[in-house]
């Protein structure tokens, strides 16, 4: 079963997340933090699987209580969980580690999904998101072509392929690959690209246009 610690400053709302998590028999819940200060003080103390992060916070907000629990625990998962599109807090989440980002009235069964994802080591970027991601990338887009990446042609396919929102398995079933082979794939194109993780990985390829903004080849 994995422990998840919920962040949020409403106790109305982690005591709903708390009712809606544990109707699934894989989940629990760790702890709850009603501040990014506890946030952090839990995440050091309860060890979760995953963190279930607010943004706007008292005492630290999101951002700040993502950073301390990266700095002593990288490789923990931390999916935002929030009302915010505002495009500052998204960005500064993904740059400080957010393993995903996604919003507070998605359904149950997508919830759900997406904290079993990021468990498994992907990352969710809500549909609304991602076009926000893609809309700001546009902006600041720079002049640059795929071959100062040094991308062979596999791994152009499995980043047009991420940044389309597919899953490890996805690509695999799409490219007719074994999920090792994927896993591997995905570690040559993040050196080169010089990203830590997925989110990193599409920010990049839609700033510099590695990868059509409309999808096109």
């Amino acid at each position: 079963m994995k422990r998840l610690l919920i962040c949020d400053d409403q106790e109305i709302v982690c005591a709903g997340l708390q009712r809606i998590l544990e109707t699934d028999p894989e989940l629990s819940i760790a702890g709850i933090a009603h501040n990014g200060r506890d946030a952090v003080d839990l995440a050091a103390r309860l060890k979760p699987d995953l963190v279930l992060m607010d943004l706007q916070m008292p005492v630290m907000n999101g951002v700040q209580a993502i950073r301390r629990i990266r700095a002593t625990q990288p490789d923990l998962p931390i999916l935002v969980l929030t009302t915010y599109t505002d495009d500052n807090w998204l960005f500064d989440a993904l740059r400080e580690g957010a393993s995903g980002y996604l919003l507070k009235d998605r359904p149950r069964d997508e919830l759900i999904a997406a904290i079993k994802g990021t468990l498994e080591g992907n990352h969710y970027l809500d549909p609304a998101i991602t076009g926000r991601v893609m809309q700001s990338a546009q902006h600041a887009r720079q002049p640059i072509i795929e071959s100062d990446f040094d991308l062979n042609e596999r791994e152009q396919e499995i980043l047009k392929l991420l940044c389309a929102g597919l899953s490890n398995s996805e690509i695999a079933g799409r490219l007719y690959l074994s999920e090792g082979t994927v896993r591997n794939y995905l570690s040559s194109l993040f050196a080169k690209l010089g990203a830590a993780d997925r989110t990193q990985a599409v920010i990049i390829a839609l700033r510099y246009g590695i990868v059509p903004l409309d999808g096109s080849d």
